[in-house]
């Protein structure tokens, strides 16, 4: 009887881990996006589009971590 509530509690909580990676990943995504707009926009000064191109990058890096791990 331990051993299946063990495992009903192992169970439980790597769904829990999975949805929390899965949400991280698409937060992640978000700001991946918002990142490219703001580094494809004209109105934006070339410095902050160089820091939204690199922020995307590691978003989307972040993104890909996250994803795998769900």
């Amino acid at each position: 009887m331990a051993d299946a509530l063990k495992n009903i509690g192992n169970t439980v909580s790597d769904y829990a881990n999975s949805a929390s990676e899965t949400v991280q990943g698409k937060g992640a995504e978000a700001s991946k996006e918002a990142n490219k707009s703001v580094a494809k926009s004209d109105e934006a000064s070339l410095g902050d589009r160089a820091s939204a191109g690199k922020d995307a990058i590691s978003d989307k890096v972040d993104q890909t971590s996250h994803e795998a791990k769900s």
